[in-house]
């Protein structure tokens, strides 16, 4: 009989030691930055990020810069404005494309001059909606100025 109780022992902490990755639902793919010219001192990060539950992107850090924010660029009277925004929601199940012109991570105050080829990391926050914070640790690459994000298939 005390084997039944075994099984279920097992299987509560096979369970609990699953819990971290069930709240890892947030995939980032194609992160990319805009190369800078001499003396730039901010550029974009463009990636996508993808929720398998509602969350909320929340903050961005990198050691490349001094101030990272998460960017909102929309035309308002015939005049393409760009702000920061305090967070991004990320709907269930749905890409949400941080692209150059919409959404993006603006890197302020370069620590160093971001070359093609070089590798840069980024740290996004997100919240799901039960109040849990996962970090993502992303690596993005620097592309050429003349860069445009790369054709992803549509869904």
């Amino acid at each position: 009989m005390p084997m039944p109780r075994v099984v279920t022992v097992i299987a509560v902490a096979a369970t609990l030691a699953a819990a971290p990755l069930a709240a890892a639902q947030v995939t980032v793919s194609d992160a990319w930055i805009r190369a800078v010219v001499p003396g730039q001192m901010a550029t974009g990060a463009f990636m996508r990020v993808t929720a398998a539950t509602d969350a909320t992107l929340v903050a961005v850090a990198s050691p490349a810069a001094g101030i990272v924010e998460i960017h909102h660029m929309k035309m308002e009277a015939g005049v393409m404005k760009m702000s920061a925004i305090a967070k991004l929601p990320l709907p269930a199940g749905q890409h949400v494309d941080l692209t150059p012109g919409g959404y993006h991570v603006m890197l302020t105050d370069l620590t160093r001059p971001l070359n093609e080829g070089d590798m840069v990391p980024i740290t996004l926050t997100v919240v799901d909606k039960s109040g849990k914070t996962q970090t993502i640790k992303v690596s993005a690459s620097v592309r050429a100025i003349t860069a445009t994000p790369p054709r992803t298939p549509a869904r």
